[in-house]
């Protein structure tokens, strides 16, 4: 009875945008607040396929906030989309944006080894494992197989630790990603939360971003750099995604380097080599901390795109050949969750809405 009403109060909240017809002469973005389309079939959308999806979404799907802007402008939102939650393994996408500056300005050399960064963990390091560098850590292919301090990934397929030289194998590994995080907070003296208050909260003039809402977990018996989880809300994790389809550019301001976002946008692993190794999550390659879509899979409107990914139901998703953005949210508190695979269903149910593919 209690998910039935709940069901019943989100109802409402789902909406189709409304604003005139694109020039895509002129890049848009949101103030305090986003702009909606009026007649998204100006934009070669069909209405009676989007209100199929909004129907699909109600009978099939757990969603708690889902937003799509088009040309920087909502095209459809359903949902509680300001209500912050917990963004799981999405964080190692924005842990990537964050690296972008810090690498563009010398500050970061992805090349330097934990060796040379005099990093340790619980037990010891093996001495091959302290030769992975920070590029390896980003593109989860360190070949350290330490436990990490949190669960959620894919180590139970790792290979005997040592046996593998850092840079030669891809595995979904949260000791890599943890690390990472220890290494951009030790290299600019900020932690993670405070280099996403000034460097994409302020600038995004995010509307839900709050940092006493952000903490860290892990067991630290097992390793000593913990996860640096995140809480946002749904509107603020599409302005994320926009920022990453503008290239790092945020109105006149070029907020993440637009050769960053490009690099960190491509397979480093391609879903054929993970798919061999057997390590492969659908029909993904991997870049830096982003997953890839990938041949043959990255054909037509899915031609260069790529999306953050979360446990439960937390994705973000760039569509650069439809000018889109899909941010997608469940609440793990209520015990419910949008698999990968339902989430790219609704995907595709919404892109086939496009009367008009670019």
């Amino acid at each position: 009875m209690q998910k039935l009403l709940l069901w019943v109060l989100l109802l409402p909240f789902f909406s189709v945008a409304q604003t005139p017809a694109p020039n895509n002469s002129i890049e848009v973005y949101p103030d305090i607040t986003w702009d909606r389309i009026i007649n998204p079939g100006d934009y070669g959308w069909d209405n009676t396929l989007l209100k199929q999806l909004r129907q699909f979404i109600i009978d099939s799907a757990h969603t708690t906030g889902f937003m799509v802007v088009q040309s920087g402008k909502i095209l459809v939102d359903y949902g509680d989309v300001q209500e912050l939650s917990y963004l799981a393994s999405c964080r190692k996408s924005v842990l990537s944006m964050l690296y972008g500056p810090f690498v563009e300005n010398g500050k970061i050399k992805l090349n330097t080894t934990i060796e040379q960064l005099r990093l340790n963990d619980v037990g010891g390091l093996l001495p091959v494992e302290t030769k992975a560098t920070i590029k390896d850590l980003l593109n989860a292919r360190s070949g350290v197989y330490h436990p990490a301090s949190n669960e959620g990934d894919a180590s139970a397929m790792a290979p005997k630790r040592g046996s593998v030289q850092p840079g030669s194998f891809w595995l979904y590994n949260n000791w890599d990603f943890n690390i990472a995080g220890y290494i951009l907070e030790q290299q600019t003296g900020k932690s993670i939360y405070e280099l996403i208050d000034s460097m994409l909260a302020k600038p995004l003039h995010m509307q839900d971003w709050r940092m006493d809402a952000q903490r860290k977990t892990g067991d630290t018996t097992k390793s000593k750099y913990r996860a640096y989880h995140m809480w946002f809300s749904t509107r603020d994790m599409a302005r994320l995604g926009y920022l990453m389809l503008r290239k790092g550019k945020w109105k006149n301001q070029q907020v993440l380097p637009a050769n960053w976002v490009t690099t960190t946008t491509v397979p480093v692993t391609t879903y054929k080599e993970a798919e061999q190794n057997k390590t492969a999550y659908f029909h993904f390659g991997y870049g830096y901390l982003w997953w890839v879509w990938d041949a043959p899979f990255d054909n037509d409107v899915y031609e260069g795109a790529y999306t953050a990914s979360g446990a439960f139901g937390q994705f973000i998703t760039v569509l650069p050949k439809l000018d889109l953005v899909i941010a997608h949210k469940t609440k793990y508190e209520y015990e419910r969750q949008v698999p990968t695979d339902l989430y790219l269903k609704i995907i595709d149910k919404l892109v086939a809405a496009q009367k008009a593919k670019k």
